[in-house]
């Protein structure tokens, strides 16, 4: 008598200038901050896709970008010229390329998925006493004719 009720509605997919905006946005964010803002992109699609993978690349990065400041901070020269500081820069760059390639992979990824109906469905396949698609072949891939649609025999005409 009382089910689960209506299903939400499925997430609509933003159009595709706002995606492509924010796509632009958000790995210009991390290139042009010379990494120090990288986090902001996996935050991004993070939050978006909510998958964990996605939490734990957020994470990943957060975690290169200390380990690039230790490499940094010990560092006292002013242009980062000791080999502690080419490392540690050489991380900042590197997490930032990573950072912008892995949300324009998981931001495309996710609403490509979203453009379709019924994502992770198996597609709706007619059953049981219902008329099957006709095939070219059959399972012995011998060609088959197509039958012409079934029409009544005529009535006897009777004066």
């Amino acid at each position: 008598m009382h089910g689960p009720g209506y299903a939400p509605p499925p997430p609509k997919r933003p159009s595709t200038g706002v995606l492509v905006v924010l796509r632009v946005i958000f790995v210009a964010v991390p290139i042009l901050s010379i990494g120090f803002l990288a986090w902001v992109a996996t935050l991004r699609a993070a939050i978006v896709t909510r998958r964990a993978v996605d939490w734990w690349v957020f994470a990943a990065s957060v975690v290169a970008l200390g380990i690039s400041f230790a490499f940094l901070s010990t560092d006292h020269t002013d242009d980062f010229s000791t080999p502690n500081g080419n490392i540690g820069m050489s991380i900042l760059l590197l997490n930032a390329v990573a950072c912008a390639g892995y949300f324009l992979y998981a931001d495309i990824r996710h609403f490509s998925r979203l453009g379709r109906p019924y994502a992770g469905q198996p597609p709706m396949t007619p059953g049981y006493g219902y008329p099957q698609a006709s095939s070219p072949f059959t399972a012995a891939t011998v060609p088959s004719t197509p039958r012409p649609p079934y029409t009544p025999p005529p009535m006897p005409h009777t004066p």
